[in-house]
């Protein structure tokens, strides 16, 4: 069956509204025939809530426990994601990034993953479940949590793609594609249906924030087509992929 993997940043996710409006979309992948695993971003602005509350009660907060703290946004989104899709009748599973076998660097705030053993991402896939994985969070050799840095759901949800050898990977966000120039700022914006590697590279580089760096640079270098659509309509993203007119740009 093939697999796909969708993220879903804070803004899909920021209420239980919201919620389960993802929870339809990733039902209807579900029955299309597809097997889902599902990354979260933590709900709304919780990371920004949860570095408030640390400085609150701490000016210097240790690097450790700020990761620690940090990561619970996702484990908080992944869960009631499983439950909004028990509420619908189907099988789901949530996993920290640790139990997703999401290994890192001891970087606190700013890990890189090191390699990935989706042993029991694979495990509940064969039950039939739909597996929902907290974003943006690992586990070094010394079983500390860590977390990615900003927009780490993004590189997350690559990485696990690769290691799962997925046929595509979808995020889903707030803005229905990538544009020309910003839509909000620029009537006249394009959305492109799709984009090479290099040229979403360059465009990320002159601060289009849509799309963490880090994931792009993963996507390439693993073919993995990245689509960038809306949870919020049914509109068309934008895929990148390889250019066309070089070796294997059919993953």
């Amino acid at each position: 069956m093939p697999l796909v993997v969708q993220k879903y940043g804070g803004s899909s996710l920021a209420d239980a509204a919201k919620i389960r409006n993802v929870a339809r979309r990733i039902a209807k992948t579900r029955k299309a025939g597809k097997q889902v695993v599902v990354v979260v971003s933590a709900m709304g602005d919780t990371t920004d809530d949860l570095i408030k509350l640390a400085y609150q009660v701490n000016k210097k907060p240790e690097e450790r426990e700020l990761d620690v703290l940090l990561s619970t946004g996702e484990l908080v989104a992944s869960t009631l994601l499983a439950m909004a899709l028990h509420g619908m009748g189907l099988r789901a599973i949530s996993l920290s990034g640790a139990q997703a076998g999401i290994k890192t660097d001891d970087a606190y705030n700013k890990a890189r993953i090191t390699n990935i053993e989706p042993v029991r991402i694979f495990k509940e896939l064969t039950k039939d479940n739909i597996v929902i994985v907290a974003g943006f969070q690992g586990i070094t050799q010394d079983e500390d949590i860590t977390t990615l840095g900003r927009g780490g759901s993004d590189t997350t949800a690559v990485a696990l793609a690769a290691a799962l050898k997925a046929e595509r990977c979808e995020r889903y966000t707030d803005v229905d594609g990538i544009y020309t120039s910003d839509p909000r700022l620029i009537s006249k914006a394009r959305k492109l249906r799709d984009i090479s590697y290099d040229e979403m590279l360059e465009v990320v580089t002159y601060g289009f924030k849509s799309v963490q760096p880090r994931a792009v640079e993963l996507a390439e270098v693993y073919n993995i087509p990245f689509l960038v659509a809306s949870s919020f309509n049914n509109n068309a993203g934008t895929l990148i992929h390889l250019a066309k007119g070089n070796v294997n740009s059919h993953h």
